[in-house]
């Protein structure tokens, strides 16, 4: 398989993982960017591999855990330009849409960690050895990454749904 190849057939898949990882369109297709002008550079490494996709996923996984530090650990700012948009210009009957979309914005607001192991979980749906094994740290800071994550997720929408904030969250409250 040429990289262009890859490319062609894999871009969107790899553009979907970056957007769940980062929760910004923008910032996804420049990590995605980034990967793919290293990867070219080592494609004929990477295709030796038995799973070039995994190993540029992993790129990409890294590469957005590094922007993060990049960027002095400043606060990503939670887009609700389309939350607000979707509650009061049109009663949409899908309320699963506007539940990702809230939800997604609090995913958004976690630690890098926290929301890395939130997607490679729920996303991914990899073990937490193999977690463990993609950000190199143990199976028990997974698993206390998870557990805190979740707690602030169930937090949030407990809040969100006392005082009706975002009322698609109130429908599947996790906890």
């Amino acid at each position: 398989m040429t990289f262009d190849e890859f490319v062609g057939t894999r871009l969107g898949a790899l553009l979907r993982y970056a957007m769940v990882l980062t929760c910004d369109p923008y910032l996804a297709e420049e990590v995605v960017q980034e990967v793919l002008v290293r990867a070219q550079s080592r494609w004929s490494r990477i295709v030796g591999v038995d799973q070039p996709e995994a190993y540029v996923r992993r790129m990409v996984l890294n590469e957005f855990l590094s922007w993060r530090r990049r960027m002095l650990r400043r606060a990503l700012p939670v887009r609700t330009e389309t939350l607000e948009g979707a509650a009061g210009a049109v009663d949409d009957p899908a309320a699963g849409v506007a539940e990702r979309d809230a939800m997604v914005a609090l995913i958004a607001t976690l630690p890098r960690r926290q929301r890395a192991v939130v997607v490679l979980r729920y996303y991914e749906g990899h073990s937490d050895t193999e977690i463990a094994e993609l950000l190199g740290c143990r199976v028990g800071t997974v698993r206390s990454h998870a557990s805190r994550a979740l707690g602030t997720l169930r937090g949030a929408v407990r809040a969100a749904s006392s005082s009706n904030e975002h009322p698609a969250l109130t429908h599947g409250d996790p906890s």
